[in-house]
Formats: structure tokens, sequence, C-alpha cells
């Protein structure tokens, strides 16, 4: 079947004819419809990523995936052929940048009624890591107040909804062309992160969602109130993740080397830093299958590529500009 690859670490993506999925007892096989496109995929295929996801190459990228199940392995019981099914796929079983993708069926959820394949494979990755951060992690309650860094990013524009239905002040950081967008999206306020400071326009706020990382990050600690808590999507990596995660002693030591700035930052603040590297979750994509179903979140495509420009879709990434998600079209 076709798919696109990379044969080892800063090496481009090509197309390439690879052999059928494996189907496992737990397995749906999906006809993939559309992909969405991450800056992880682009972060793995650089190896940024390849001490904490170690991947064995030529490796078929894609973390997101929409599409039809066309067949099931035999302990499989909540999934049927024919099934229209989102799914981000768990860590070293990606590969939805293909035709077809075999998929354990707890990361599986049916996509939501209300919105076409390709809005459906613009969600699962973002929405995962909204959720993560904002439900799980951030355990966000009504009346408090959330800073989501760009806002208008594959991230940014799920989570804006999202803190915003959890009864959360929302506040953002973009591109001020992007600022009506955001408002209609639910953001209270809108900081233009090209000509304000929003340490100088926000305080007292309970949790700080960071996809930047870097100053960007150092500097969320200044916003937030004793107590609060920022969590960072781009690093550096903690050492309670290294544990958690299973990392040997060796790559634990070099973690917390790498993260004890910013936590030494944040214990003086009185405040705390977190990574998350979301988790694969079928049960949360049914939840949020309901709340777009509800109108409560709507995915945003900023792009779409053919499958043949499947590179050119990644590399578009690195421009930036587009509000929400790109995403590949498949079938």
């Amino acid at each position: 079947m076709r798919a696109f690859v990379f044969d080892s670490y800063n090496h481009p993506l090509h197309e390439a004819d690879v052999a059928e999925p494996t189907v496992g007892d737990h397995d749906v096989l999906i006809e993939v419809a559309a992909a969405g496109v991450n800056q992880l995929d682009e972060k793995i295929r650089l190896g940024e990523f390849k001490q904490i996801l170690p991947y064995r190459v030529p490796l078929i990228l894609g973390h997101d995936v929409a599409g039809t199940v066309i067949r099931t392995g035999r302990s499989v019981q909540g999934f049927q052929p024919g099934d229209a099914v989102y799914a981000r796929p768990r860590d070293h079983r990606i590969g939805t940048f293909a035709e077809r993708i075999a998929v354990h069926e707890s990361d599986v959820a049916l996509s939501p009624a209300t919105v076409t394949a390709v809005e459906a494979a613009s969600l699962p990755l973002v929405a995962l890591t909204a959720w993560q951060a904002l439900v799980v992690e951030g355990a966000v309650q009504p009346g408090q107040k959330v800073l989501i860094h760009a806002g208008s990013g594959g991230v940014g524009t799920i989570a804006i909804q999202l803190a915003k239905h959890l009864g959360a002040f929302v506040a953002t950081t973009a591109s001020g062309r992007n600022a009506d967008f955001l408002r209609e999206l639910g953001a209270d306020v809108v900081i233009d992160h090209r000509t304000e400071d929003f340490t100088q326009e926000l305080s007292d706020y309970d949790l700080v969602l960071d996809s930047l990382g870097g100053e960007n990050l150092d500097k969320s600690l200044r916003v937030l109130k004793r107590g609060g808590k920022v969590i960072g999507i781009s690093g550096p990596p903690t050492p309670a993740f290294a544990k958690k995660a299973g990392l040997n002693p060796i790559l634990r030591l070099v973690i917390s080397g790498l993260s004890r700035k910013i936590r030494t930052r944040a214990a003086k603040a009185g405040v705390t830093y977190e990574f998350l590297l979301m988790q694969a979750s079928g049960d949360q994509l049914r939840q949020i299958a309901e709340l777009v179903d509800a109108k409560a979140i709507r995915p945003v495509v900023g792009r779409t590529f053919p499958f043949a420009q499947t590179p050119e879709a990644l590399s578009s990434l690195a421009s930036g500009g587009a509000r929400g998600k790109t995403v590949v079209i498949i079938a």
C-alpha cells in the first residue's frame, strides 16, 4: 500500500510501497480518509524526541486518523466494519500517512457525527492534548483564569473552546489579525504577541498552557497566582515525566538537569511546572466527540493537502500562519 516514510533521522519524507498492516486480536483496521499533520511528526523526523520516543526506521509518520473500519481483530467488540472512526494511535504504533492502519481498539472512538472526516482528522492529537492539560492535569474549575499560548494553532484553538466550556476566564496570545477569530472561539482576552507583553497585561492566573517553551515558558511563571500551574507541551521534560515513562536512570538524570532551572524558578514563585506528553485514549475521544456534536467544540482546519503532497503538508508547518490544523486528504 502507499505510505509516506522517512528512512533515517533528518532525511526527507517520501512515498513508499509498504506492507499491509498486521491486524492483532484487539486491533481495528482503518481505511484512512484523512490524517492530521502535527509538529510532533516533524520533531520525530528530525530526531528531537528520539531519546524519549525511540523509533526504528524507516518509519511511517502520522499521528491523527479519521476513516472507516474495514476489519476487526477477533477480540474486538466495540467496533464493526463500516463504522466511521477517529483516533490518535498510541506511541510506537503511529503511521497514519498511509492508505490503511491497524489501531488498538482502546485508542479508537466513533467520529463525531456532525463533522466531516477531514474535520475529524484534525482533532485527535490536539484535542487529547487540550483535554489532558485542562481536565486531567489542570482540573480547571468554573471561574478560574486560564492562559493559552499560541491560541490560533492546533492545540490553542481547541484549548480555548474547552477552557471556555469548563467555565474558565480565558486569555490567549496570538497575532493581532487573529483576535476577532479567537474571541469567536471563546477567548475573553487576546494579547498580540508582536506588540504586547503578556506579563504586563495579565496576573493572578490559575493555569497556563504553554506550547512554545524557552523564554515564553519562563515568562509564563510571572502571571500565575501562588499555587498556580504551568503545563508545557514543548518541554523541557521533568523527572516526574521520566519516571512515569519508565525511562532509564541515566536518561532520568539528564532530564532532571534539563528542567532544573524552570522547576527551581517555579518553586521560588510558589507555582509548579509540569511537562505533558499526550497519551492516546479512545475513552477521552468519545467524550470529545460528544462536545463536538453538542457544538461546544468545533474543529478548525486551516489547510488541506492531497495525499501525494504529504511532504509539502509537513513542510508547511514551518511557515506558520495557518489557523488550526493542517490535514492530508487520503481517500
